[in-house]
């Protein structure tokens, strides 16, 4: 973390009620499983939304960089916000795309579009775990 930055705090789970609790961790339970799912099997993942030009962007890099991926489009600006609002929640990124390289978040279509550029991508690839 740089120098003067403080991180972002969390609301520990026992400071929210369990009722609320309860809606924060099943609603839209099955697209974070779908979205892990496909992060277990592909070694990069997309997470995206239609009309949003940073995920067009960062599959346009990718596909020219040669990289193979899986996309998965959950709606749009004004479609399935809830599902999109649960990969939010789950994974901590406000914002898509959110790209994941060996199961880790990567981030969003800037640092992708750096990590292909510096090379740190491929390398990222290379130094995965075999299964």
């Amino acid at each position: 973390m740089p120098e003067g930055m403080t991180t972002r705090e969390i609301l520990a789970q026992d400071s929210i009620a369990p009722e609320a609790l309860d809606h924060l961790t099943t609603k839209h339970a099955d697209v974070v499983v779908e979205v892990k799912a496909a992060i277990a099997k592909s070694p990069i993942v997309v997470v995206g939304m239609a009309q949003n030009p940073h995920v067009k962007r960062v599959r346009k890099a990718l596909s020219e960089a040669g990289f193979q991926f899986t996309y998965l489009e959950y709606g749009s600006y004004l479609s399935q916000w809830g599902k999109r609002l649960a990969i939010k929640i789950w994974s901590g990124w406000r914002t898509f795309p959110q790209v994941f390289v060996n199961g880790v978040l990567l981030g969003g279509a800037d640092l992708t579009q750096a990590a292909i550029e510096s090379g740190k991508l491929r390398e990222l690839l290379k130094s995965a775990p075999s299964n």
